[in-house]
């Protein structure tokens, strides 16, 4: 009896992992995700006995301030133990990926042993290879004696290192802060590894002490290296050229570490291990259930049952695809032509605008990153620039969904994230009001930390649906002053934005591809394509899971696995033709779109350097 090859694809995002099992036309077989289960700032703490995980879980603060856990439980996966600190556990974070296999294995198991009603024969699958997308920037320091990690992983939105962000970019001369930036993609900011690796240094005394022994003890990785390295039999120390290229290490380049960079951000090799960089279709290794008890992790995560399934229906099996999150959403969207837009809507927002195989060093705000590498490809098919590395400009926005969460944790306007569309709908327009959702300051093109949410244009009119829309609206605005800033460095005229009469078939963007929880809402979107304008198409993914599916593409591309042949025949087998319901375009006329962007220039203006002192942080009561 014949198999039908699958791809499991591992997603480990900001708020929960996800393991779901593709076919070669992108049908999902099993699916199973976790939330992560999260503590309180210690602020909002202090007037409650018992506070309570999102998994039910009951809370306590510590003699130190920091959350503890009853005996029973190993503790929150993400935790943020000061305001703008978020950190992740990353032995959590494993265990996450090991129940999600699990329950997706499980399923297989079950549907293969099936027998069709109709007497014909059974559908028979078989996992050919993993891929794995990543929460990118998130940076974990482990001992390679151990296999511990010395401290919680610092996630990418973390903003604990502001004050040296600041002391930096105000004491590195000019030139030396345009050789980073051009050799690597990325400005010296709180985004990307570099800085959490210094205040890792700094602050965590067993990593400083170890890394001054000269033992070389030390590993450095993101979540994809973290996760690789533990769940193969090689123990493979590797990291995808996308997720390298958020360190600040990597030349762009030569796709290697620069010696430049890492004397500039005092990493010394002889005494700190750093992964190889490969690309993202590569052989990463061979899967093998990890000993969590070894490094540290007490809690049994699966039965024996499970295991023993894992262990049957793994054997064998190759790691050999990898993407961080935003290059799996891009290649998930199958935006791999140059000038390709996809905009993925998650706890923040995040555009990438394909500039094929020559990167571009952004003037106006957006970083320089790369989107995809698969070597593997015929340029006969695919045409002689495919095997090379794909660039991307990328601009992010910090908070996107997040933000719908405050609107619903916080402010409690709403019972579920999925109720803000219809909320919005209540008001043709928010009667003035802009909201600037900066809870972590303004990313790209913007990068202004010091700025705060900031709700400007309340009145006695003003209702919950008019915030509502403002927040929908502040999300969007920042969507389309990235695109303004990609479209410049393209060296391209922006002004098809403003003016339905450009409308042009040239222009250097037609659709926006988006994705992500809030492209889901029909009402959201349409905001979106209003403050684009009619040049710009908003075309929403059929699949819902275009990270995942990315990842998955990745290692179904790979010589040892070909699911795909091709970037042609990906394209065939997954683009299940148009649907208009998922396809919306600007309703709104040029002159009040032009004013609402004004009014938004405006409420940026103000709300900029709200924390005018570097060392000022929100007060806490």
């Amino acid at each position: 009896m014949s198999s039908i090859p699958l791809i499991c694809s591992i997603d480990v995002g900001t708020t929960s992992t996800r393991v779901i099992l593709f076919t070669e036309s992108g049908e999902e077989i099993t699916k199973h995700q976790i939330e992560y289960s999260t503590s309180a700032k210690e602020g909002s703490k202090r007037n409650s006995p018992t506070i309570f995980s999102n998994e039910g879980i009951a809370l306590e603060i510590g003699k130190d301030g920091h959350v503890q856990v009853e005996e029973d439980h190993m503790g929150p996966t993400l935790s943020f133990p000061q305001p703008g600190w978020v950190e992740c556990d990353p032995c959590h974070i494993l265990a996450n990926v090991l129940e999600c296999l699990a329950a997706c294995l499980m399923r297989l198991e079950i549907s293969n042993s099936e027998e069709p009603l109709d007497g014909s024969l059974p559908t028979v699958y078989h996992v050919a290879a993993i891929g794995i997308a990543n929460m990118r920037e998130t940076t974990i320091i482990w001992s390679k004696r151990t296999g511990k990690p010395l401290h919680n992983g610092i996630v990418w939105n973390d903003t604990r290192t502001l004050n040296l962000m600041n002391q930096l970019n105000s004491v590195v001369p000019e030139d030396i802060r345009t050789m980073l930036q051009e050799r690597s993609g990325c400005p010296i900011s709180t985004y990307f590894s570099s800085l959490k690796w210094t205040w890792l240094y700094d602050n965590v005394p067993e990593i400083q002490e170890s890394y001054d022994s000269g033992e070389c003890d030390l590993m450095f990785g993101t979540i994809d290296t973290w996760l690789i390295y533990n769940i193969t039999k090689e123990k493979s120390f590797l990291t995808d050229i996308t997720n390298a290229s958020r360190t600040s290490f990597m030349n762009l380049e030569t796709k290697d570490y620069d010696e430049a960079l890492l004397e500039f951000w005092r990493v010394d090799t002889t005494k700190i291990n750093l992964p190889k960089i490969v690309p993202s279709c590569y052989d990463f290794g061979t899967f093998q259930l990890p000993d969590l008890k070894h490094i540290g992790y007490q809690r049994k995560v699966l039965s024996q049952d499970a295991e023993e399934i894992i262990m049957r229906l793994l054997a064998d099996v190759p790691i050999t695809g990898c993407l961080g999150d935003q290059s799996a959403s891009l290649v998930g969207q199958l935006a791999f032509q140059k000038g390709d837009a996809k905009c993925t809507y998650g706890t923040g927002a995040f555009l990438l605008y394909n500039t094929g195989d020559k990167k571009l060093v952004s003037k106006h705000g957006a970083v320089t990153t790369v989107g995809y590498w698969f070597p593997d490809l015929d340029p006969s098919v695919d045409g002689k620039d495919s095997v090379n590395p794909h660039y991307c400009l990328e601009g992010s926005i910090a908070v996107a969904g997040a933000c719908v969460q405050w609107l619903r944790d916080n402010l409690k306007l709403i019972y579920s994230s999925s109720h803000i569309g219809p909320l919005a709908a209540q008001a043709p327009t928010s009667a003035g009001v802009v909201f600037v959702p900066a809870f972590s300051g303004l990313f790209a093109p913007y990068w202004n930390p010091r700025t705060t949410g900031t709700i400007f244009g309340l009145t006695q009119y003003s209702k919950a649906s008019h915030i509502a829309r403002a927040a929908i609206e502040g999300v969007c605005f920042q969507v389309r002053a990235i695109l303004r800033a990609m479209v410049s460095d393209a060296g391209r005229s922006s002004e098809f934005l403003d003016h339905a009469e450009l409308q042009d078939k040239n222009n250097p963007l037609n659709t926006l591809h988006v994705d992500g929880g809030m492209s889901q809402s029909d009402v959201v979107m349409q905001i979106q394509a209003d403050l684009l304008g009619p040049c710009v198409s908003v075309v929403r993914s059929d699949n819902a899971e275009c990270t995942a599916l990315g990842s998955a593409i990745a290692a179904g591309l790979h010589k040892k696995v070909r699911v795909w042949k091709s970037l042609k025949d990906v394209s065939e087998k997954l683009n299940g033709g148009s649907d208009e319901s998922n396809m919306f375009v600007a309703q709104l006329d040029d002159e009040k779109r032009h004013h609402m962007w004004k009014r938004w220039e405006k409420a940026i203006s103000r709300a900029k350097d709200w924390l005018d002192d570097e060392t000022e942080q929100p007060h806490i009561t």
